[in-house]
């Protein structure tokens, strides 16, 4: 009998407009943002903050991106593992190049270069659609891991190929290097994570955003009501393109260190992004960050069951985690195509009514 409407009356147009009308909705997010920032960055230590909080953070901000792409705007992408290489690319460049900057800055610049890959890469989506698309974009994966590899000015003719992300810091705490700290990488993640949710959910909540999925329905019709596609479709891959460059630039600046472009950014990260979005929900900010939790929390929670606690060899645990993985997929499109944020609107509406029947 807590969760109820009654009594959580509206006076204003904004009021009724809000992101979570509901009182004990409001209550939560708060809630969850309390701990977040008030608890999490004094107990975290490197283990949680490399393997859960640090890749939960970021795989949630690219699967934000792509939610926007393919859930909101309907345009299918394949790429999503080349745009976080331009990315992590970009903000390389621009820590070399501008040590003096902050690193926030390099981030935000990142994410703004790979936005305008992005529109170059989306130019395709004007005359052609769905599977086609969907090729366009695996294209311009290979393309950009094959110029990443193959044009030494982007690593800085290393004779490794490896990038290595120098030490950089916010505030006087290093964020990137090897003397960061697992609570300044977890925050400067944090930070942006809820930066990117707001300003997504922001987006798609307005005028853009309704033209994103008027697109995203029928673009014949959306088109004579007075949609420019033009505009919707390239706006939709600048902000999917921006939000997955600072995911990459983080991947690589704040989580991994040193990367290689074949290894950190191949077609592998490309679909699992995709995996997110789809067993989180598409079209749903909350499935973003849903489906990056479980995505990220599989591989802990299957290696510390299986090897752990039954002793079973790592190899054997990573093939029975793809299967899983994949299971997950097809019982989701076939059960629930709209993943993990249906299924918690769906709880959510049967607790509005408890204990009366649906």
């Amino acid at each position: 009998m807590i969760y109820r409407e009654a009594g959580d009356f509206k006076t204003s147009y904004r009021s009724d407009g809000q992101t979570f009308p509901i009182r004990l909705d409001r209550w939560g997010y708060y809630a969850v943002l309390a701990v977040a920032f008030g608890v999490i960055p004094f107990v975290i230590d490197d283990y949680w903050a490399n393997a859960v909080f640090v890749p939960f953070l970021i795989y949630a901000i690219a699967a934000i991106g792509l939610n926007i792409l393919t859930g909101y705007a309907g345009q299918v992408s394949l790429g999503t593992g080349g745009f976080m290489a331009v990315g992590a690319y970009a903000v390389y460049k621009l820590m070399t190049a501008f040590p003096d900057i902050s690193i926030v800055i390099h981030i935000l610049l990142a994410g703004g270069i790979t936005a305008a890959v992005g529109v170059l890469f989306g130019l395709p989506s004007l005359r052609i659609k769905g599977f086609y698309l969907a090729v366009a974009t695996l294209a311009a994966q290979f393309f950009l891991v094959w110029l990443f590899n193959k044009v030494p000015w982007f690593y800085n003719n290393s004779a490794s190929g490896q990038i290595t992300a120098p030490t950089r810091t916010v505030l006087d705490q290093a964020v990137t290097g090897p003397t960061a700290s697992a609570p300044a990488k977890y925050l400067i993640c944090l930070v942006l994570a809820v930066a990117v949710a707001w300003m997504a959910r922001n987006l798609t909540r307005g005028t853009i955003g309704r033209k994103w999925m008027a697109i995203r329905d029928m673009d014949i019709a959306a088109e004579i009501i007075g949609v420019n596609p033009l505009a919707a479709k390239l706006s939709a891959f600048a902000v999917s393109s921006f939000f997955i460059g600072i995911a990459g630039a983080l991947l690589f600046a704040v989580y991994l260190g040193a990367a290689e472009v074949g290894e950190a950014f191949g077609i592998n990260k490309s679909f699992l992004v995709l995996f997110m979005i789809i067993i989180g929900g598409l079209g749903s900010i909350f499935g973003s960050f849903a489906g990056a939790a479980f995505l990220v929390l599989l591989p802990v929670l299957l290696k510390n069951t299986l090897v752990g606690g039954f002793g079973w060899p790592t190899d054997l645990a990573a093939h029975i985690e793809l299967m899983v993985v994949g299971a997950l997929i097809v019982t989701f499109l076939i059960v629930e195509p709209h993943g993990l944020a249906r299924l918690w609107r769906l709880a959510k509406d049967k607790l509005r009514l408890w204990p009366f029947p649906h």
